[in-house]
């Protein structure tokens, strides 16, 4: 059976990594990458029917959260179905027969510049870091404009794609450099007996200490809540939708946390009950 996956990036990206992974192990199904300019166009993928279902990445463990993935979340149908961690490893690669004292300029995307300026900064400071749209793109580009003397930033999937050559592996300042992925794809079949992980949205009254509470009946109830995220509600002074992830080993118990807490809550929307990756 073929998936059609849409990811955020081109071919070779990280992105589509982790949607190999993910999928690779899941019986009788080969996956088929559905190129996406924007986070937008991989929701308008899902809804128009030129995708069956997507990756999207939520958050990095040295550059935080990507803040407007949580307002396309909420203002999607499609639920969460899934997650994968991916430890992202920054190469750096070129057209081959190249030293690193050949290369002159490097292009990348603004995250992986930002998780590897300390190699350039010590090792090759005579470097031009430039600002690209992708990694993968960037290390397209290389190789099909042939370019010599400019490198590119990226994983070791597209190094091998389009034939480029790794001049210096594993460059990120941080070993522990993780990209949470998300799943949506309603294929995927959750029972409750494999539902441990869930993602909500939802709005608290203007007054002291409603956080608070509602965080004290959720411990109480047994939930570990693994992330929060508070953003703005455009047009209303101070007031904030939150998006928390919390993990439970009970069903049952995150049934009852949900109803202790619906009275307190405005505008609850469930984003997704899945299986945790960690």
């Amino acid at each position: 059976m073929e998936k059609r996956v849409a990811i955020q990036g081109f071919s070779g990206c990280f992105h589509e990594e982790a949607a190999r992974i993910f999928y690779r192990d899941r019986e009788n199904t080969l996956i088929r990458i559905v190129e996406c300019a924007t986070f937008s166009d991989l929701f308008e993928a899902l809804e128009d029917g030129s995708a069956d279902a997507a990756v999207m990445a939520i958050e990095n463990t040295t550059s935080g959260g990507l803040i407007p993935n949580f307002e396309l979340l909420r203002k999607n149908p499609q639920q969460i179905k899934g997650e994968i961690y991916l430890q992202i490893h920054q190469n750096l690669m070129a057209m081959p027969g190249q030293r690193l004292e050949d290369i002159r300029e490097v292009r990348t995307h603004y995250m992986a510049i930002n998780q590897t300026r300390a190699f350039f900064e010590k090792r090759c400071p005579w470097i031009k870091m430039v600002e690209s749209e992708d990694t993968a793109k960037s290390a397209a580009d290389i190789a099909r404009e042939g370019l010599r003397g400019v490198g590119a930033v990226a994983s070791e999937l597209a190094a091998r794609n389009f034939g480029l050559e790794i001049l210096a592996p594993q460059i990120e300042t941080y070993r522990e450099n993780f990209t949470r992925f998300l799943i949506l794809d309603d294929g995927i079949r959750v029972t409750k007996e494999s539902i441990d992980k869930a993602s909500l949205c939802f709005t608290l009254p203007h007054k002291p200490g409603s956080l608070a509470h509602i965080l004290t009946i959720l411990s109480f109830y047994d939930m570990n809540l693994t992330r929060i995220q508070s953003l703005p509600i455009p047009g209303k002074s101070w007031q904030y939708f939150f998006y928390i992830d919390i993990k439970f080993e009970s069903y049952e118990r995150y049934l009852q946390a949900l109803s202790a807490v619906r009275p307190l809550i405005d505008d609850l929307r469930i984003l997704g009950e899945y299986t945790a990756a960690l």
